[in-house]
């Protein structure tokens, strides 16, 4: 039976019991794939090689260590779906805090939903540089075009099983091409040594903490993806199996076997987008730091297009160019057919009912499917600078990253039935990620201002 719609009242007719077997369980995973096609975007192809190429191997165990962490908000987040079956933005709506039609927290997220369509402007534009790296005889503008209808008319339908083959599709692709560019490396000049992966588990830190700051907070699930994942577990049909909470025994055993499943869903999804972030960052230290070259994010591209050209020549050029269309376009791809969801749930939130009707859902998921990608389009040819677009995202994910986390812990303690809440070791996970992001996020900002005042501007 099909999942319902996010954001569907669950009833007794759709329940179902939890997979018995691990070959039952692989084929209920799809929800932390869909998610992995945007966790690993422009932040890891970009950010994380750039990290790799300033302080060489050593922080390898923290980019590690901050995708581990952020898993536990995640699935707790995921965890109040399948136990109240709402959706994540109904619980920022429930937050606790002053109202002005809606709550403080949902402001906040509409600030940074808004925010993303302009980093999402900045990926098509890069989208279009790869494009050109592959030969393509068009201007940045005809292939940002061409990428964003494409993207309105695999999207049309709306529905999810096309969105988590074509991302499970994407999602394995990239994460070939980045291992193969790593295995590459091995025949060259620049080959990751026994010395170099002694230093990648040394727990080190570099001289600069703003580089250890900067590893924990661009990997691993950002604000987007935190909010992106209970709507693909909802619509996998994790909550709906689980039923309406009626207190008996047999809901919470259902109820717990989900939530097994989800989490299992979740660390699978951990593995792959980990060894992705991961290969970039090793291919910035085994590459790029060696020569401390102090290449620029928005050289970066360009820069390791060179390199690899020089070092592999061109089958090393179309390993590296085919995973960094793949990562730029499966981020594209997720977060569009992501946000086409979000837009139906606030568009119910602020109506207050009066687009309630399954088949209202619906008919918005497909229409976000299909003009959001050219609302993205629109911005780019307005502005054309993919590197502001994308830190704007940036920016405002990273503001909403910590509320996030003190959401989760919130959820825990406060929403979440007690039958179904974690186990004391879990918890303590979950506070620890909490105040580590709490903490990454302090620092950040106060490192801004004091630049700022460092450099005579107005913070």
């Amino acid at each position: 039976m099909a999942a319902p719609a996010v954001g569907e009242e669950r009833s007794s007719e759709g329940v179902g019991l939890p997979p018995a077997t691990w070959r039952a369980t692989l084929r209920h995973l799809g929800p932390g794939l869909i998610v992995t096609g945007s966790i690993v975007g422009s932040g890891e192809l970009i950010v994380t090689t750039a990290l790799g190429a300033k302080a060489g191997f050593i922080l390898l165990w923290l980019i590690v260590l901050g995708c581990i962490l952020k898993l536990f908000v995640q699935v707790e987040l995921g965890r109040f779906t399948i136990s109240e079956g709402v959706t994540t933005l109904e619980a920022l709506d429930a937050a606790p805090g002053p109202r002005a039609g809606v709550s403080w927290l949902f402001w906040l997220w509409s600030i940074m939903f808004v925010a993303v369509f302009f980093q999402l402007a900045g990926i098509l534009g890069a989208i279009a540089e790869v494009l050109r790296g592959f030969g393509a005889d068009l201007s940045d503008a005809a292939l940002a075009t061409v990428t964003a209808v494409l993207t309105s008319l695999l999207l049309a339908s709306g529905r999810y099983s096309a969105a988590e083959k074509f991302s499970t599709f994407m999602v394995f692709a990239f994460t070939a091409c980045t291992v193969a560019a790593v295995a590459a490396i091995q025949w060259t000049p620049h080959a990751v040594t026994g010395k170099d992966l002694v230093e990648c588990v040394s727990f080190r830190m570099p001289s600069s903490f703003v580089w250890a700051f900067a590893a924990f907070g661009i990997t691993g699930v950002g604000a987007s993806e935190l909010v992106y994942y209970p709507y693909w577990c909802a619509e996998k049909g994790y909550a709906k199996f689980v039923g309406p909470r009626d207190g008996t025994a047999a809901w919470t055993e259902r109820a717990r076997g989900w939530v097994r499943v989800m989490k299992i869903d979740a660390w699978f999804s951990l593995v792959i987008y980990t060894t992705s972030t991961a290969a970039f960052y090793l291919l910035g230290a085994a590459v790029l730091h060696p020569g401390d070259s102090g290449v620029k994010n928005d050289e970066l591209l360009s820069k390791l297009s060179q390199m690899y050209e020089t070092s592999f020549g061109a089958p090393g050029l179309w390993i590296y160019l085919g995973g960094a269309f793949f990562v730029l376009y499966s981020t594209f791809f997720v977060a569009t057919a992501s946000n086409a969801r979000l837009l139906a749930d606030a568009v119910f939130i602020w109506g207050r009912g009066r687009l309630h009707r399954p088949a209202d859902r619906r008919l918005l998921i497909s229409a976000g499917c299909v003009f959001l990608p050219l609302i993205n389009l629109a911005l780019f040819l307005s502005i054309e600078k993919s590197v502001e677009l994308i830190l704007i995202g940036a920016l405002a994910q990273a503001v909403m990253l910590p509320l996030l986390a003190g959401l989760a812990v919130h959820l825990r303690h406060r929403r979440t039935d007690r039958s179904i809440r974690p186990g004391a070791a879990w918890t303590l996970c979950l506070w620890a990620a909490f105040l580590a992001i709490v903490l990454v996020s302090a620092y950040q900002g106060w490192d801004a201002v004091a630049n700022a005042i460092r450099e005579g501007k107005t913070p």
